[in-house]
């Protein structure tokens, strides 16, 4: 709670809050967590100041000199999209690769509370936008079969996600299994109609009659 707010002063009650949600303990507990993970967190010898500090607003964790594994996951991602703009998909994908290989099973595996389950959620929509990056650049180069089988595993955990059904339709019309894309775009459609009561949106549409039609895809995904 504090970590993943680095910089921002955390009263105790949002504390409380955050860490044990509608029965919270008393708030005295607070102050004892902390102190013993000032101590755990003291870098160095012991003599210097812990990350963990204190003001009026209420605990902060600074976050400078501290290498945390979310702020990686953001720079290795803009490196990747800087060498994608300048054109070297290669690389880029392998350092998208990079960002994934951060992540190690579930986020904040274990952890109780609103403040980890509301983290750990955006941490798994991050992933999932990361690896769809990485596919949109391997279906650029070229490499349909590479991104078959991922794609195949984020279309099940995300049904009703329109942009990977479409990298997915791609990829399996770039592999020649035409009519494995059509496939993919009538179960998109029929679980959308059937929980949501909506139809696909126009680029799933145009990649389906793009395939229909036998055309370039490089066009229809625009």
């Amino acid at each position: 709670a504090l970590v993943l707010r680095a910089g921002t002063p955390v009263s105790r009650g949002e504390l409380l809050d955050a860490v044990w949600g509608l029965e919270p303990p008393a708030a005295q507990v607070v102050p004892v967590y902390v102190y013993r993970l000032r101590k755990c967190l003291r870098p160095g010898d012991g003599q210097e100041e812990s990350v963990i500090g204190r003001d009026r607003g209420g605990y902060r964790f600074s976050g400078e000199g501290v290498e945390l594994d979310v702020d990686t996951l953001e720079q290795i991602t803009a490196d990747a999209a800087a060498l994608a703009s300048d054109g070297d998909l290669t690389a880029a994908v392998g350092r998208y690769d990079d960002a994934l290989a951060l992540y190690q099973g579930e986020p904040l595996s274990g952890l109780p509370g609103p403040f980890a389950e509301g983290a750990r959620r955006r941490l798994n929509e991050r992933r999932t936008v990361v690896m769809q990056e990485k596919l949109e650049l391997q279906l650029r180069m070229g490499r349909y079969a590479d991104a078959i089988g991922e794609l195949a595993v984020l279309t099940s955990a995300h049904p009703h996600s329109e942009p990977l059904a479409a990298l997915l339709m791609r990829a399996l019309y770039g592999s020649g299994r035409r009519a494995d894309a059509l496939g993919v775009f009538t179960r998109l459609r029929r679980r959308l109609v059937d929980d949501l009561g909506v139809e696909p949106g126009p680029l799933p549409r145009r990649l389906h009659q793009a395939v229909l039609r036998g055309d370039d895809l490089t066009i229809a995904r625009r």
